[in-house]
């Protein structure tokens, strides 16, 4: 099993992953959080270009450089989400320009593939696969991923259906890995809950939308507020795959309940023209998790966001002390 003390906690104030959000997150995102000491990511897809990613990571890499240099502390490490799937033209230069850049870690997504670990394992960087059952995690773990994002019911984008108090179980009974639980988590208090469960890191994405530092526009950050559990619906009418979207957002584009059923076959097309139209959908249908019930601000700076959530994290381990204690 991966040393987690030595690979992570050393470098952060929580063990919380900003998770990477299509059309979301981008550099400033990703190391405003590596700063707050928490690990910062992005899809390497939110970059039009591939050389355009590949400016990306120069900028995030002098950024946290300049941070280190400055203050004296270590950032915490940031991450790349790859789609590795067959229709992605854009896999095989990606994943060559994080072997370049040295990512320390590389996410993918819909296909877990060894030779794609092999190379990120050559420098040295981690592996981690979004799982949303055991049969994807058992592959997984066969191509030699070094974490598994076990991705629960409610969570936002791509959820899975199983509740995580059962699904951190059955895949720790065979994976000694790095286990991130994602879904629903808003506060410290949902991080604390996390690790009693046997989670490693927390992976939080909809609770990111609201910040500063997120690429979403005014809007949605106000539909995200307003919002509650019941105004999220798990539908693939918008891309193929089953995900988390903000009801509104879909029925202000007209996709009513009467369509949620619908499924389309993921294509990201040889000239990205299908990554084009997902994108046109995904910025004016909003994706978020249930986590929404308990977001009720507008936006906030995520060195806030993160203090605030330090502070819930140590009150929640505090209650748990107590009852152990009481129950002794």
């Amino acid at each position: 099993m991966p040393d987690v003390q030595h690979i992570f906690y050393n470098s952060l104030s929580l063990p919380v992953v900003a998770a990477p959000m299509f059309l979301i997150s981008g550099p400033k995102l990703v190391t405003t959080c590596c700063r707050s000491g928490i690990i910062g990511t992005l899809p390497a897809l939110n970059q039009r270009s591939s050389e355009g990613f590949d400016q990306w990571l120069t900028d995030i890499e002098n950024d946290l450089n300049s941070f280190e240099n400055e203050t004296g502390r270590k950032p915490a490490p940031y991450g790349v989400n790859l789609i590795v799937h067959r229709t992605n033209p854009r896999l095989q230069a990606d994943l060559d320009i994080c072997v370049k850049h040295q990512v320390p870690i590389v996410i993918t997504s819909l296909g877990a593939v060894s030779d794609l670990v092999k190379k990120v394992h050559g420098y040295g960087g981690l592996v981690f696969h979004d799982v949303t059952n055991r049969r994807h995690s058992e592959k997984a773990m066969e191509a030699g991923v070094d974490g598994l994002i076990l991705v629960s019911a409610g969570a936002g984008g791509h959820a899975g259906l199983l509740n995580p108090m059962p699904f951190i179980q059955e895949i720790r009974s065979f994976f000694d890995g790095i286990i991130l639980l994602s879904g629903c988590m808003s506060n410290g208090g949902d991080v604390a809950s996390a690790m009693q469960m046997g989670a490693d890191l927390a992976y939080l994405g909809t609770r990111f939308i609201n910040t500063d530092e997120s690429r979403a526009d005014d809007d949605y950050k106000h539909m995200i507020m307003e919002s509650k559990t019941s105004d999220i619906v798990y539908t693939a009418a918008v891309s193929g795959v089953h995900a988390n979207f903000l009801r509104p957002s879909l029925e202000a584009m007209g996709i009513t309940q009467e369509l949620w059923g619908i499924k389309k076959k993921i294509d990201f097309g040889s000239e990205l023209d299908a990554q084009k139209a997902e994108a046109k959908a995904w910025k004016t249908i909003w994706s978020a998790g249930q986590g929404v019930a308990t977001i009720n601000t507008e936006s906030s700076p995520v060195e806030e966001l993160v203090r605030n959530m330090k502070n819930e994290f140590h009150e929640a381990i505090d209650r748990q002390l107590a009852f152990k204690t009481k129950f002794a």
